[in-house]
């Protein structure tokens, strides 16, 4: 075999052959990483899908927890104190599949409660001596500033899919699911609880509020009470996009009206998510993961 015989290699590559490939001249920093990805699905080397993907969880690496966060005012939490009875009543109407169980206030977290874990006691006779410490699993605490690919490792050697989130003091302000983590590699992941028209806009503190692009611009209108107009584009990422004038990479801000505007996640084509500092606003509730 001559050696350009043998340089040729009839086996087909693989799609991270071709990755490689493209990586001949190596990346120095996360931009020019990106840049190179790029180019792999302008090339036909990776698909839209791959791409937002690896973007995602790139991005992740550089956000922290309190940037998903559910804010502390709209964690459902259950009370130690409670009869099973009113447990399952919230717990049934939450539709949630996991809750903090909280002591004398929510800074005092016992554990976490699964729904599941409630289904052996509504066939047993035993529920007058029900105590909820005797279920609950263990709680895990983590800082708002922890690093989102670091608390998804964590979730994935502990098995645990929702940590509590504390701040600088040691108080809760929140709480953070595998499943929010996930979100941000993936996108928005469904199930049969979330309900589109009040998944939009979370609350994060007075001033601030986490906004998804698709949101309508008449419900971001309705929720913070201003006068966008949707002629031109019918979602608030639309409009945010156009008063860039490019696809802005995160923490790329700008002045909208009397809103500070903040990139959260976006790829290569579109905004995904943002942060609006505001004036204060009445909101509306928002779902717990």
């Amino acid at each position: 075999m001559t050696d350009d015989q043998s340089s040729i290699d009839p086996r087909p590559k693989s799609w991270i052959d071709k990755i490689a490939g493209v990586f001949s001249d190596e990346p120095t920093d996360t931009q020019s990483l990106l840049e190179l990805i790029r180019n792999a699905e302008q090339d036909q080397v990776l698909d839209a899908d791959a791409l937002g993907i690896i973007e995602g969880a790139l991005q992740v690496s550089n956000m922290q927890v309190r940037d998903i966060m559910i804010p502390r005012s709209q964690v459902v939490t259950v009370p130690a104190k409670l009869p099973l009875t009113e447990i399952i009543e919230l717990v049934t109407k939450a539709s949630h599949s996991r809750f903090p169980v909280i002591g004398e206030n929510v800074d005092n977290v016992i554990g976490i409660l699964l729904a599941k874990d409630l289904l052996p006691l509504l066939i047993s006779s035993g529920s007058e001596k029900f105590d909820i410490k005797d279920i609950v699993r263990p709680a895990t605490f983590v800082p708002e500033s922890k690093r989102l690919n670091v608390l998804l490792r964590e979730f994935r050697e502990t098995r645990q899919h929702m940590a509590i989130v504390i701040d600088e003091y040691g108080s809760v302000c929140g709480a953070v699911t595998i499943e929010d983590v996930l979100e941000q590699i993936v996108g928005e992941i469904e199930d049969e609880f979330d309900v589109d028209d009040d998944s939009f806009i979370k609350k994060f503190d007075e001033e601030n509020f986490i906004v998804k692009a698709l949101t309508p611009v008449d419900e971001f209108n309705n929720y913070f009470k201003t006068a966008f107009s949707d002629q031109e584009f019918t979602t608030f990422g639309g409009l945010v996009l156009q008063h860039f004038g490019h696809i802005p990479e995160r923490g790329e801000t700008i002045k909208i009206g009397p809103f500070l505007i903040t990139i959260l996640n976006a790829d290569s084509r579109q905004i995904k998510l943002l942060k609006v500092t505001s004036p204060v606003v009445e909101p509306k509730q928002k779902r717990q993961a």
